[in-house]
């Protein structure tokens, strides 16, 4: 994968964790019903998600695997 396919990505899984963080810090709606969208599972999924890329990104670019072998 390119670098910067991997920054693009990443951008994109910052973005979802950022949004899905400011919606599932909102206040429930008790006249709307119950969330039907798990907003803090898809952050933490997106935040994951996001890490990951960022050692991928890291490896890419240093040119070092990570975990080393020895």
């Amino acid at each position: 994968m390119s670098p910067s396919l991997t920054l693009t990505l990443l951008a994109a899984a910052s973005a979802v964790a950022v949004f899905s963080g400011w919606r599932g810090a909102r206040p429930p709606d008790l006249t709307r019903g119950p969330r039907m969208m798990p907003w803090r599972f898809i952050m933490l999924a997106s935040a994951a998600l996001g890490f990951l890329l960022l050692i991928h990104l890291v490896s890419t670019l240093s040119g070092r695997t990570f975990p080393t072998p020895y």
